[in-house]
């Protein structure tokens, strides 16, 4: 990396320093192979059972998968474009529009998010590592608590490759990519011809009376599905960066994104559908697929089971340890550089309970996924806001690693962007609670127990607002901070905007 010129050790280190020309090797291929090897995951693959559990056919829950994924895009695409243009990760870009300090804000917040999902991914990774296992080497069932060392065994490859450096992700996600794919489609090919057919789940109709209904209930597995990236739609740049040219990034993720979450859950929705007809019951987690007798060949179990395993780790090395080494880093970048900051991340990840979060569906779909979105949605509208709008896509790099420069604000910290992004998350607060209230009761009976009509229409009112948790974060936040910042901070904002006006991007082509 190149350091800034007059540069705040406080501020850097080679982690966090812009990239050189020579860093950015990155093409079309590697950011399709990026978004192939994070979306082939078990995740995604079971995505549509719980759209199809809640009432919705198979049409309904792909088109929801693909009309998420395409919303999603949107903000991805944006902020990775000052990335590639910067050569600059998430929390550097972040300071910005928050401060110099204040960026450690939304650098934390995304962190603790990836830092859950990197738990998730590590124990049905683990599971995975189990099964394997315990197919081929019988002793293992016998080890105390498998899954608990399986578990520890594939986290400890996860800490491997981010030991190892950005350039052992890239080369990790080029081929893990293409072999997922391939087992994938053997495996749909297989069971298709065990059932003679496709199964019934594609003729099986919804639970939803009609359009209208699906309508209404698409708006909170909407925003689920959008809460999926959220993540990576704020820190993309970490990735961006090393892009070739502008059309490399942009190119890759449209063609790897929405197509890939679409089509891998629609394999996931016709493998099940298959079992139905094969075992008489639905299956929807592949490894409990793998572990039936007729997968009990021990080269057909180390294939399947290496593959999972290779899924997961493509995603959770790429999507859950990248972006929160690079924002750990940033928090103390003369104490934490890159390697620290993923051990970190693998240590909080463990601390989080994975284990609780994935086998509780509620509490997966539309506490976890929905819950963070209506955090990190507010996040995204106050950097689009502020690079799109306010400074015409210009930075003054060389002030984004000075304590005292053009991002300094009050004390490096931008409190209306704070006060942007608290009113960006309150309209979601509500909601939040009401859905993470401990009760096994659904929703709707214990609003319709309350004695108050007042307290039943205000909490009608704030599960509504919660069903577009992402949306109306973002909304809120991006409205506020403009008017924030257009009508006390323009003195901060106008520099660069000048200066936009004469300045060409050199990563367009």
């Amino acid at each position: 990396m190149s350091e800034p010129l007059a540069a705040d050790r406080s501020l850097t280190n080679e982690d966090l320093a812009p990239t050189t020309p020579e860093q950015r090797t990155w093409t079309t291929y590697n950011y399709a192979a990026l978004w192939i090897g994070m979306a082939h995951c078990i995740p995604t693959y079971t995505m549509a059972s719980g759209l199809i559990g809640a009432g919705m056919n198979w049409k309904q829950a792909l088109f929801t998968i693909l009309l998420g994924n395409l919303i999603v895009l949107i903000p991805m695409l944006l902020n990775s474009y000052g990335g590639t243009k910067y050569g600059l990760p998430f929390p550097v870009l972040c300071r910005a529009s928050f401060g110099v300090k204040g960026a450690n804000l939304p650098a934390i917040l995304r962190a603790l998010v990836a830092c859950g999902w990197f738990g998730i991914q590590t124990w049905i990774g683990g599971e995975a590592l189990d099964q394997l296992l315990s197919k081929t080497w019988p002793a293992w069932d016998a080890v105390w608590h498998s899954d608990m060392v399986a578990f520890f065994i594939f986290w400890a490859l996860n800490i491997w490759i981010i030991w190892r450096g950005m350039d052992a992700v890239r080369w990790f996600e080029g081929w893990a990519a293409p072999m997922v794919l391939v087992v994938a489609v053997i495996l749909l090919i297989y069971m298709v011809q065990r059932a003679h057919g496709l199964g019934p789940i594609l003729d099986q109709p919804g639970k939803m009376e009609d359009t209208a209904e699906f309508l209404k209930k698409l708006p909170i597995f909407l925003t689920a599905q959008i809460g999926f990236w959220a993540t990576l739609s704020l820190n993309m740049p970490d990735f961006t960066r090393f892009a070739k040219n502008q059309k490399a990034q942009m190119l890759g993720q449209v063609l790897g994104l929405p197509t890939t979450m679409t089509f891998f859950a629609g394999i996931g929705v016709l493998i099940t559908s298959a079992t139905i007809v094969v075992y008489g019951e639905a299956i929807w987690d592949p490894i409990a697929l793998l572990a039936k007798p007729e997968f009990g060949h021990p080269i057909v179990v180390l294939i399947s089971l290496i593959s999972i395993g290779v899924a997961t780790l493509s995603v959770n090395v790429a999507a859950n340890v990248v972006s929160p080494a690079f924002d750990l880093a940033n928090i103390w970048p003369e104490k934490i550089n890159f390697k620290i900051g993923g051990t970190i991340t693998g240590i909080i990840g463990i601390l989080m309970c994975p284990w609780y979060l994935y086998h509780e569906h509620g509490n997966y779909i539309f506490t976890w996924l929905v819950g963070y979105s209506a955090l990190l949605g507010p996040i995204a509208g106050i950097m689009i806001c502020d690079f799109w709008v306010l400074r015409n896509k210009h930075l003054s790099i060389p002030d984004l690693y000075r304590l005292e420069g053009r991002y300094t604000y009050t004390n490096g910290v931008n409190r209306w962007a704070i006060w942007a992004l608290i009113l960006g998350v309150l309209p979601n607060v509500p909601g939040f609670m009401l859905q993470a209230c401990p009760t096994k009761v659904p929703i709707d009976q214990v609003i319709a127990a309350l004695d108050s009509e007042w307290l039943k229409h205000l909490a009608t009112a704030s599960r509504g607002i919660y069903d577009f948790a992402w949306m109306i974060g973002f909304a809120v936040s991006f409205v506020f901070y403009w008017i924030f910042m257009t009508r006390f901070n323009t003195e901060q904002v106008e520099a660069d905007r000048q200066a936009s006006l004469s300045e060409a991007d050199p990563m367009a082509a």
